[in-house]
This record gives C-alpha cells, structure tokens and sequence, in this order.
C-alpha cells in the first residue's frame, strides 16, 4: 500500500460525507430561510462540519496534487502537451481549480452566515453560498469513471 493510494483513498471516501453533509445543510438552509426558521446550534454545528470536511479535503487533495500524483507529475513534464490531453487537464488544472473556488465560495458563505443579524439571513446566505458551492464540487467529480466512485485500499 503506497501513501498515494492511501491518500487517494480518503481523498474519494470524504468526497461522500461532504455530499451528503452539504446537501444536507442546504435543505436545512433552504427550509430555514424559507420558512423563517432559527438559526438553531445544531445549523451552525453541521455548517463548520461541512467546512471542516472541504477543508480536510482540500488538504489532502494538496497534498495528492503536489507531491504524490503520477498524473499531475505527468502534467507538469509537459504542462504544453498536457493542456492538449484533456484527461491530464483535468487532473492538472480544472480539478483543483474548480474545487479550491468551490472551498472558497463555501468558507466566504459560512463567515458571512455567522455575521448575519437575523435567523433567515443566516440561512439565506449559507443556502446561496453552499448550493453554489455544491455545484462546483458536482461539476469536478469524475462521473464518467465509475471505478474511481467507490474507491477501495
């Protein structure tokens, strides 16, 4: 068992507790926003546990990307012909592009839902920060290859 398949590993099984979770704290927010809901603890609990799994994801994804990916390192042989090769572009640049603004996005939602005066205001920003959020992680998810969803050691 190599660190890259152990990274890998817990980099693609945190992908399912953050979709879940986030998906999760936007139905909340949605329902609390829209139906003037409080902003109860148990909101605010699961809001950083969403952050905290992108951000331990992003981490282990850094770390993947910088110094254990065979992809990546073939990329940045040839960064050139790796920007023609839309697989390695992916890998290379698209994927942690995406998913670092979709970290960004989440975490800008989560300190401005804290700062919000009212209840539904809290809601309302964590439903448009996370959702958006959300759609930048689905959108880097490599759907097309399905070994890669259920990765195992």
């Amino acid at each position: 068992m190599t660190s890259y398949q152990i990274f890998l590993f817990l980099h693609s099984w945190i992908r399912w507790f953050i979709l879940v979770l986030g998906l999760v704290v936007i139905i909340k927010s949605y329902s609390g926003w829209f139906g003037n809901k409080p902003y109860l603890k148990g909101d605010n609990g699961m809001s950083a546990g969403f952050i905290g799994l992108l951000h331990l994801n992003l981490l282990i994804g850094l770390i993947l990307y910088f110094f254990l990916s065979p992809y990546v390192q073939q990329a940045f042989s040839d960064f050139g012909a790796a920007m023609r090769d839309s697989y390695l572009r992916f890998w290379a640049v698209e994927h942690i592009a995406v998913n670092i603004i979709a970290v960004v996005v989440a975490q800008i939602g989560r300190a401005r839902s804290k700062r919000a005066t009212t209840d539904v205001a809290k809601h309302k920003t964590a439903a448009i920060f996370y959702t958006i959020a959300m759609v930048l992680l689905l959108s880097r998810i490599p759907w097309g290859e399905a070994e890669r969803w259920f990765r195992g050691l």
